[in-house]
């Protein structure tokens, strides 16, 4: 089974590396951009017998490894 962990700043939190993403598109000239949060993804391949399982075995690698969840939020997308 796959899988996508998306890893986030929660709102509030400050994104200095999202600033500065923002900061170079505009100096690009790429314009329209309000505003840059930035994260991380992880494609994992687990062996669950059944999603339920595979999304609970997530969960706690996204609790315990994958996400600060003081300041990080995270989405956990199982694709097959």
């Amino acid at each position: 089974m796959r899988a996508r962990v998306t890893v986030t700043l929660k709102s509030g939190i400050l994104d200095p590396q999202g600033k500065a993403i923002e900061g170079a598109l505009k100096s690009l000239g790429v314009s329209g951009v309000a505003s840059v949060r930035q994260g991380k993804v992880f494609d994992i391949e687990i062996e669950a017998a059944d999603r339920a399982g595979a999304e609970a075995v997530l969960k706690g690698a996204a609790e315990k490894l994958l996400a600060n969840t003081v300041i990080e939020n995270y989405r956990i997308e199982l694709t097959r």
